[in-house]
């Protein structure tokens, strides 16, 4: 979704006002649901509500289409997507590999359009270090759930590993809309 900040086109419109949606954003969706229990498993970024830190990188997270609206820790640009580039609107920051071997995460800076922030998303749906593609990331196998446990989202950890078949579940995304979420859960 792109946004525009109103408090400088309608003066005093203040922070309650100052993100209104222009155009669809999407979210990042595994294409397999896993164990997901409400939705399947978004990037996302870490921390929920008023403890969102983009400091601390990217997550698999419950998707929140569920509730009829993309999480802003989980929108991004599509068409920045297309040309290789996973920033989370809201937040100005960019997806930015910590390296480019098996095990790297995935943080979160300022965009800057440095190598490890460029990325290939396959038509299988791997996405891959532009510098590294035979690396994808992947989404892990254990599940935790938020909030200490109390929250029925779902929580994977993100990290690159070898591109296979065999964890084809954890490492292939699709981009969807809230539209698009809508149309697949037939509403």
């Amino acid at each position: 979704m792109n946004y525009t900040n109103l408090s400088r086109v309608i003066p005093g419109a203040g922070v309650l006002f100052a993100m209104v949606a222009f155009s669809a954003d999407v979210e990042v969706t595994l294409k397999d649901r896993l164990d997901g229990n409400l939705n399947g498993y978004c990037l996302d970024i870490r921390g929920g509500g008023q403890n969102i830190d983009p400091s601390q990188g990217l997550q698999a997270h419950t998707c929140y289409s569920y509730r009829g609206d993309l999480g802003t820790d989980q929108a991004f640009d599509p068409e920045l997507i297309a040309g290789g580039e996973f920033k989370v609107i809201a937040f100005d920051v960019c997806a930015t590999m910590e390296g480019t071997e098996a095990g790297a995460e995935v943080a979160l800076s300022d965009c800057d359009g440095g190598e490890l922030q460029q990325f290939d998303l396959a038509a299988n749906g791997g996405i891959s270090p532009k510098s590294a593609p035979g690396m994808c990331l992947t989404a892990g196998n254990e599940t935790t759930f938020g909030m200490g446990g109390t929250s029925p989202h779902q929580i994977k950890t993100l990290t690159l590993q070898q591109c296979s078949d065999a964890l084809a579940a954890y490492q292939e995304w699709y981009t969807r809309t809230q539209d698009d979420y809508n149309s697949e859960v037939g509403e």
